[in-house]
C-alpha cells in the first residue's frame, strides 16, 4: 500500500497537472521512443524494481497459519497462550504446493493483496517441483510433468505481480540431486532457471530466493554451480537452512562461502524457525530443539525467516511417529518453544 499511495500523493498530482502543454510533450517523446525500441525488449522489460523492506512497514503474520487456526480452534487447551505467544503471533511463511482450492494464481493474490492491504511484507514459499522431496520422501509430490510445473510456477509469480514479497523456491530442489537421474536433474535445473525468470519478469518488488539447503549436505562451491545454473543471477539470491536446525552462525559461514563461489554478487536469508539449539544431527522431528530468533532483517544476510512452521511435522518420524508431514503438533510445538 505504501508504494501506491507515493502516485496519489497530493504534491505529486499538482506537479504532474501544472501544465498541459509539457504533459502533452513527455506523451508523444514517450511514444516516440517506445516506436524506435526492439519489440521484444517492450514485450518483456520488468517494471522497476525496488525494495520490498522500503515498501513495507514489517513482516505479515498469517491470522490463518496452522499454528493461529489451532489456537483459534482449542481456546481452553492450557498449552494455547503459550503458542500464540510464541508461534502464532509472529510472522511465518506461507508454503503452496499445487492443488490449491480455486487455483495458484487467487489463491497467492488474495495472500499478497490481504498483507498489502495492512501495508506488511508476506513471505511466501513455492514448493511444487516434480519429484519433489526425492530423498526424504516424507514430503514427496509436485508438479506431474515440466509443463505443468512452468504454467504454475508462471501464474505464482503473476500473482504476486507488483507488490510486495519474499518468496523462497523450492526448499531441498538443488540438494537432493543424488536420488535423481541425470536427466531429471538437468530437467530440474532448467525449471528453476524458468522460475526465476518468471519472478524478474512479473513479480519485480519480490525479493525470490533459491533454496541452497543447509550447512551439512553440498559443498558450497557445488550448491554455487548449480544456483548459477538455476538463474540466481536473475533474482535476489539463495535461502539456506529452510526447515532445518543448523545455527545462525554455521549457516551464515556456509551462504558466505557459497556467495563467495558466485563471485560475491548474491544475497541470501537464514530460517531461524527451529535452530535455538543448533543441529544434533538429526533432520526428521528430533528431540531438543528450540525456536530461533523472530524474523528481522539480517545482519550478515538479508533476512533472518521463520520459513518453516514451527510445529508443524517433518513426517511420521522422531517425537512425533504418527504425525504426517505438514500438520501442525501443539505436542512439538511446546517441546520447541521450551527446547525439550
Amino acid at each position: 500500500m505504501r508504494w501506491n499511495a507515493l502516485l496519489t500523493s497530493a504534491p505529486l498530482k499538482k506537479a504532474l497537472l501544472t501544465s498541459a502543454a509539457l504533459k502533452t510533450a513527455l506523451l508523444r517523446t514517450a511514444l516516440v521512443g517506445l516506436l524506435v525500441l526492439p519489440l521484444s525488449l517492450v514485450a518483456s522489460s520488468p517494471a522497476s524494481a525496488a525494495s520490498p523492506i522500503s515498501l513495507t512497514s514489517g513482516f505479515y503474520s498469517n491470522p490463518d497459519s496452522g499454528p493461529a487456526t489451532w489456537v483459534r480452534n482449542n481456546p481452553s487447551d492450557s498449552r494455547a497462550a503459550r503458542i500464540q505467544s510464541s508461534i502464532a503471533s509472529q510472522a511465518i511463511a506461507r508454503w503452496y504446493t499445487g492443488g490449491e482450492s480455486g487455483g495458484i494464481g487467487p489463491a497467492v493474490a488474495n495472500y499478497v493483496g490481504a498483507a498489502d492491504s495492512r501495508d506488511k511484507l508476506p513471505v511466501l514459499v513455492a514448493y511444487n517441483i516434480p519429484l519433489r522431496d526425492a530423498c526424504g520422501g516424507h514430503s514427496s509430490g509436485g508438479a506431474g510433468s515440466v509443463a505443468e510445473y512452468r504454467t504454475w510456477i508462471s501464474t505464482f509469480a503473476a500473482a504476486v505481480g507488483t507488490r510486495p514479497a519474499v518468496v523462497v523456491i523450492e526448499p531441498d530442489a538443488l540438494s537432493d540431486f543424488s536420488c535423481l537421474s541425470s536427466a531429471q536433474a538437468s530437467d530440474r535445473l532448467a525449471m528453476l532457471a524458468y522460475a526465476s525468470q518468471m519472478f524478474q519478469q512479473k513479480a519485480p518488488n519480490t525479493w525470490a530466493y533459491l533454496d541452497a539447503g543447509h550447512t551439512n549436505w553440498v559443498a558450497p562451491a557445488t550448491m554455487a554451480s548449480r544456483l548459477d545454473s538455476a538463474g540466481v543471477g536473475n533474482i535476489r539470491g539463495f535461502a539456506v537452512n529452510v526447515s532445518n536446525f543448523y545455527s545462525t552462525g554455521s549457516s551464515e559461514t556456509y551462504g558466505n562461502s557459497i556467495n563467495s563461489s558466485l563471485g560475491g554478487g548474491s544475497h541470501f536469508v537464514v530460517d531461524t524457525s527451529r535452530n535455538g539449539n543448533g543441529s544434533n544431527g538429526e533432520w526428521c522431528n528430533p528431540a531438543g530443539r528450540k525456536l530461533g530468533v523472530t524474523p528481522r532483517v539480517g545482519g550478515g544476510e538479508d533476512l533472518l525467516l521463520w520459513v518453516k512452521t514451527p510445529g508443524n511435522s517433518d513426517g511420521a518420524c522422531g517425537i512425533a511417529p504418527t504425525v504426517p508431514a505438514g500438520q501442525f503438533s501443539p505436542a512439538i510445538a511446546v517441546r520447541l518453544i521450551d527446547g525439550t
